[in-house]
């Protein structure tokens, strides 16, 4: 009986040992409702501890892409179709994504596949990009914060890491 007790603690421990390492960044979350439908980002929230965000995203060059948080990709879920200034996003559930761009620009990036970790970016399954807007803020970030806000009868979406401030704007369709 003792050696059964002995192996199968050892199996168990061996097990253990063998499932992949769980994520260790909290998790934030923002949600709107725009004409009766809900609007939501899930995102891992990395930290600075004492960096700067260009030392985090120093190693981005042109064309390169921001996961926008940490661990599994960020998620953006919309029950109705949403317009970017020319751009349309249908209802659905995405993985978010930065493509930094010459100059300090930026695009949002909506991809089809969502759930997959955060670094396995398909550049094939993009759906739409939208210009955001960066700016600096007064105060910093130490964790990454995604924000959905209302305004005017439509959304506003702005991500913050230190101060940086990416965002853009958004409508019901």
């Amino acid at each position: 009986m003792k050696r059964l007790l002995t192996m199968t603690f050892g199996l168990a421990v061996a097990m253990a040992m063998t499932l992949p390492v769980q994520a260790a960044n909290a998790r934030g979350k923002s949600e709107i409702t725009l004409g009766g439908k809900k609007v939501s980002v899930d995102f891992g929230r990395p930290t600075l501890h004492g960096r700067t965000v260009s030392e985090m995203l120093s190693q981005l060059k042109e064309g390169g892409f921001w996961r926008l948080g940490a661990d599994t990709s960020t998620t953006f879920e919309t029950g109705t179709d949403l317009a970017f200034g020319d751009e349309t996003l249908p209802a659905g559930t995405y993985s978010l994504w930065a493509e930094k761009l010459a100059g300090n620009k930026w695009d949002l990036v909506f991809n089809k596949q969502h759930g997959q970790w955060g670094t396995q970016h398909d550049p094939k399954l993009d759906l739409v990009k939208v210009p955001l807007e960066e700016s600096k803020a007064d105060d910093s970030a130490e964790m990454v914060t995604i924000e959905l806000g209302e305004e005017g009868g439509g959304g506003t979406f702005a991500v913050q890491w230190g101060d940086l401030v990416l965002e853009t704007s958004f409508t019901a369709k």
